[in-house]
């Protein structure tokens, strides 16, 4: 088997620029909302299910959706529901799916939230940009940025 090492920099590179930015979007967040990255996505992804009422998703979708593991989405969704931010509720037709929703109060908060984030992306992407190994992955970035997608918004920011 052949190595490629530049594979491994570019993998190190990509994860050098995602923890760059979930930790300047982390600060912005909790200092301004009380919000971390995780429970901004959560939101954001309930809340583009969205074209008026019902919209919503299983827990095991919305692990998917978030890319965390059942066990950690469901310990998140308690603390946002503690909070007031989400509801969940049994499936209509199916008595053993458990829907998870944002509530007016959530919808709210992430509307506040949501101009912090874009700022505080765009920040970590300007200070990332200046770093030599990491401005062609912050170009890939904006490159994607300015594609509409097929499906609609982007779940990211």
């Amino acid at each position: 088997m052949r190595t490629e090492p530049g594979l491994a920099q570019g993998w190190c590179a990509l994860s050098a620029l995602h923890d760059r930015i979930e930790a300047h979007i982390e600060r912005a967040l909790q200092a301004g909302h009380g919000l971390s990255v995780r429970e901004y996505s959560v939101l954001n992804v309930l809340s583009q299910q969205h074209d008026g009422d019902g919209g919503h998703f299983r827990m095991n979708e919305l692990a998917d959706a978030v890319v965390l593991s059942q066990s950690a989405t469901t310990r998140l969704v308690n603390r946002l529901e503690d909070r007031g931010l989400l509801t969940r509720y049994l499936c209509p037709t199916d008595r053993r799916g458990i829907y998870t929703d944002v509530t007016d109060a959530g919808r709210r908060l992430l509307s506040e939230a949501r101009p912090t984030n874009e700022t505080a992306l765009r920040e970590a992407l300007d200070l990332a940009e200046r770093r030599p190994e990491l401005a062609p992955l912050v170009a890939a970035v904006r490159t994607l940025q300015a594609r509409p997608t097929p499906t609609g918004p982007s779940t990211l920011t």
